[in-house]
């Protein structure tokens, strides 16, 4: 007796396997996978051979800088310093309808693109709280249609800024998920430390996870991700705790490189690099030949390290591009990463799916595990114009149907070009 199915989604590709088959969804779950019959009064979708892939995930992402970009001055230098300088200016001026307004187009735009996991960063900097009351709005306006993580951002430090620990402290209580530090800004050396600390323990002693700021900078001498991953272990955090960018590890020697890899993946510490703006913003004071700008993506992947890539700024005073589309922090990460063979194009796919979903510690609430679809999951999943990994990550194109908890949540219909005919009469 066929089980009774409220949709049967027809003729899925899996990108895991490249087989086709069918997926059986009831009461918004993955009930059935492979041949299926058509049970009595179950819709069918014919996928048409699409490329199935798993809902992309945002690990890392600033929805309150969000489009912000010339106001009210652009970036022209392109440094960090300079876009923390414009946006300390610009956050003085934030109302909630200001927050509200571009957060939520750019909460849409994820959504088009096929991102239905996301964690944001917000600037806590602000006494009032302003853009943390908003996005905490938008989280719980969209909960329906993507699950959202809101991080405590002290952009101004802990220590070298102590007002910012308190707003942590009333941002969790307000309903945030996570707090965050940037211990490479902090004054000296002991003050990131102490900044860490201080954010490890406000984060186990509130059942939340920390997100770290960490090592975004040329400079080598800076190992804070050693101080992360040993937190991450003494504070039990382990794979609740993340460290973004850690860009200075391009630049370690290799002994102290392999001490930390193996550091970090004894403590279970995700590491989430940021392609697109780092591509941009590192090796600005680098002499030639200048840094690629990012982590080492492929050496911590193939030492067991759990590795997410993510967009992070979208038209910000930090970043002056961005479409919202993680396919582009993929393609960035083959070219500076030198992972352009075709089992890497999959683990940079992976890093953007599973592997953000680590990051996020999504668990059960990730319709994909390492072996792929699961019973019982959210039926949640993307259906791509594509043969394969290299071919989204080539074309970057956004997915063709977005499908959450069993229902379609986006549709993009194919651009098309259309050339004139040679017997057409030109326009004047």
């Amino acid at each position: 007796m066929a089980i009774p199915y409220d949709l049967i989604v027809k003729n899925a590709r899996l990108a895991s396997s490249g087989e086709r088959t069918d997926i059986g969804i009831k009461e918004g779950k993955l009930a059935g996978i492979g041949p299926l019959a058509v049970s009595s009064g179950a819709r069918t979708f014919d996928a048409e051979g699409r490329l199935l892939v798993p809902p992309f995930v945002e690990s890392h992402v600033h929805l309150d800088t969000a489009m912000t970009a010339g106001n009210p001055v652009w970036n022209e230098s392109g440094t960090l310093a300079e876009g923390i300088g414009i946006w300390a200016s610009r956050k003085q001026a934030l109302t909630k309808e200001d927050v509200l307004e571009r957060a939520e187009r750019t909460i849409r735009r994820f959504i088009g693109y096929g991102v239905l996991y996301l964690r944001t960063m917000v600037d806590i900097g602000d006494p009032r709280l302003t853009a943390l009351k908003a996005v905490l709005e938008l989280k719980e306006k969209y909960r329906d249609k993507l699950d959202m993580q809101v991080t405590a951002f002290p952009q101004d430090g802990i220590v070298s800024c102590p007002e910012n620990a308190e707003r942590m402290r009333e941002a969790l209580r307000l309903g945030a998920d996570g707090v965050s530090a940037v211990p490479h800004l902090e004054r000296t050396r002991e003050d990131g430390v102490r900044s860490l600390q201080i954010a490890f323990d406000l984060a186990r002693a509130n059942g939340a996870y920390v997100h770290v700021f960490c090592d975004e900078t040329d400079d080598g001498a800076s190992r804070y991700l050693e101080v992360c991953a040993s937190l991450a272990i003494s504070t039990g955090l382990r794979a609740r705790a993340a460290a973004a960018h850690a860009n200075a590890a391009a630049y370690y020697n290799e002994p102290y490189f392999r001490k930390i890899v193996g550091l970090v993946r004894e403590a279970g510490l995700s590491v989430v690099a940021c392609p697109l703006i780092s591509s941009v913003a590192q090796g600005r004071y680098d002499s030639f030949p200048k840094g690629r700008g990012i982590t080492r993506i492929k050496e911590f992947a193939e030492a067991g390290v759990n590795v997410a890539l993510a967009h992070d700024d979208i038209l910000s005073p930090f970043y002056p591009l961005g479409t919202g589309n993680p396919l582009d922090a993929a393609h960035m990460a083959a070219h500076l990463a030198h992972m352009s063979g075709r089992a890497e194009l999959k683990a940079l796919l992976g890093m953007i799916t599973e592997g953000g979903a680590a990051a996020m510690n999504l668990g059960e609430r990730y319709p994909h595990g390492e072996g792929g679809l699961r019973i019982g999951a959210p039926a949640s999943f993307l259906l791509f114009d594509a043969a394969d990994a290299g071919e989204l990550i080539r074309l970057r194109a956004a997915p063709r149907f977005v499908f959450r908890n069993g229902r379609l949540a986006a549709e993009t219909p194919p651009v098309r070009t259309l050339l004139p005919l040679e017997t057409e009469v030109p326009l004047p």
